[in-house]
Parts: structure tokens; sequence; C-alpha cells
């Protein structure tokens, strides 16, 4: 059972309030009044999602899926911003009206849990790829995320950011029910569920899944091309000490966690996710 979380002046009044509150789900501000337009958002067959829970690898999945989606090569991708070519769903900008009249195929990001995301996807529509990675090397890059975003304001510890983590008090709510939410519709026609440590211990297959998942045709040699395209992007986006907590290299949370704090987070994710059979690799 994590610890209840104390009334320190870290996690004061004006942190608390960069929230709004949906059907008990933390989520940013930015989603007040536009939940039920997202709801009724419409697809399109030929759409991409991706979706994750923050911090979970998205910039370098986004990357990977472009580059095979999009048969485009690693000088391409250096040159454009490809945060551009992949709008977020509830983000303020560019807005639900303009990524609604993207021209096809449109490829979208979002961080809203599977029971906030348009409808037509419940429904089969659109292609979603989601992304969940181990949860103690997220809280580490969440927590670098949450001290660089001078919006959040947030002056904590991570002993006491990882508190709120394990009680669910950041924003799109609950990693716990995030990842399991979409694990239940890992089997959906339109979903395909990857681990964030599977581009490191085994690229090769990731790949090849994502490549017929988005019904990209390839033999052998065409795969053999790819797999080393994406093995010199992950390098690329994960080989500087700069950028390796925020563009994900795994066993981050080795070098933070004290033996007393990795000892509460498992009891707490033994109390979460025990009865779940999604698991993490941890010893990476």
């Amino acid at each position: 059972m994590a610890e209840s979380e104390p009334e320190t002046p870290s996690t004061p009044i004006e942190f608390e309030s960069k929230y709004f509150e949906y059907n008990g789900v933390r989520l940013p501000p930015f989603c007040r009044g536009k939940m039920e337009e997202i709801s009724n958002f419409s697809l399109r067959s030929s759409d991409i999602w991706i979706v994750t829970y923050p911090k979970s690898g998205t910039s370098l999945l986004q990357e990977l899926v472009y580059l095979v989606s999009q048969g485009a090569d690693l000088d391409e991708i250096g040159l454009m911003n490809i945060d551009e070519q992949l709008p977020v769903l509830e983000y303020p900008q560019p807005g639900l009206d303009i990524i609604q009249e993207l021209t096809s195929p449109r490829l979208i990001k979002s961080h809203l849990p599977y029971r906030f995301l348009p409808s037509a996807m419940h429904n089969g529509e659109g292609k979603v790829i989601y992304m969940a990675r181990n949860p103690k090397d997220l809280v580490v890059s969440y927590y670098q995320f949450h001290r660089s975003l001078r919006t959040m304001s947030y002056r904590g510890t991570f002993q006491e950011f990882c508190r709120r983590f394990m009680n669910e008090k950041l924003g799109y709510g609950s990693w716990f029910e995030h990842v399991q939410e979409f694990w239940e519709h890992r089997m959906d026609s339109n979903v395909l569920f990857l681990k964030h440590e599977d581009m490191f211990k085994d690229l090769d297959t990731l790949v090849g899944r994502l490549a017929r998942f988005l019904g990209v045709a390839c033999d052998k040699v065409q795969q053999e091309s790819l797999v080393e395209s994406c093995h010199q992007l992950i390098e690329q986006c994960c080989g500087s000490d700069a950028l390796s907590a925020c563009r994900g290299r795994v066993g981050l949370w080795k070098d933070i966690f004290t033996v007393s704090m990795n000892d509460k987070f498992d009891a707490v994710y033994q109390e979460k996710m025990g009865e779940s059979d999604l698991s993490f690799d941890f010893g990476l």
C-alpha cells in the first residue's frame, strides 16, 4: 500500500489547480469543454493513431511509425519537425477542427485513456498503436518532464512525485488503469499493443508486427533494411546522455530509486496489477 500523500510545500494549491477532473480522471486543463467533441470525433479507416500514457516513448514510437508507414528515410525524418506531422488530438493546437480536415492518411496522437477516445475507435475504426512502458522508468521521465515544464510549477522531490504517481494524482489519470484498459482490448482488430522495452530487446519482431498491422508489405531484404533503419533511428534518439531520460533509456529507474522506494513501489504495483497477466521487464 502506498504511503498517503503528505501536505507539503512541494505540492502546492497552484500545482493541484493545473488539472481538470472528468469522470473521476485528472486531465490537463486544456481538455476542459471538449471531451464530448472528442468522443464524437469522426474517424477514417485509413487513420493511424498512436496512444500512450505520457512519457511512454511516444516520440521514438512516432518516428518508427512514420518511418514504416510512410516509407520515409532517416535523412527525411531528421530534416522535419515530426510533431507537426502527428498532432495530439486533445492539445489546444492545432485543434480538433483542423485535425478533422487533415488529408488521409491522418496520423494522430493522444494520451487519453481508452474510454475517453472517439467512440468510433471503440467500434473498430482506424488503426490504433498503443505503447506501454515499464512504470519505474516512466515515473522518472515524467518527473523530469514536470520539473522542466515551467507551466506545471512542480517543485517537489522525486520521492514525493513518485508517491503522487502511485496514488494516481497526476495528469491523464492512473497509469495502472490506462495500460490495463488497453491491454483488455489488445485482441481488437484495430489495436496493436506494444511494449517500449521491446524496441531495445526484440526490435526485429516489433518492426515486423508494426509493418503487418499497418499493411506494409515487405520481403526479407526489405524487412532487414527497415529494421536496420529503425536501429539507427533508436541509436540517434537514445545515444546522447542529454537525451537519455526523455528519449527512452531503459533501466533509468535504477539510477534514482532507493531500496525503500523500490519496495514501496513494488507493493503498490502488485496491489494494482497482481490480477493482470500484463507484465513488464524491469531487469533490462
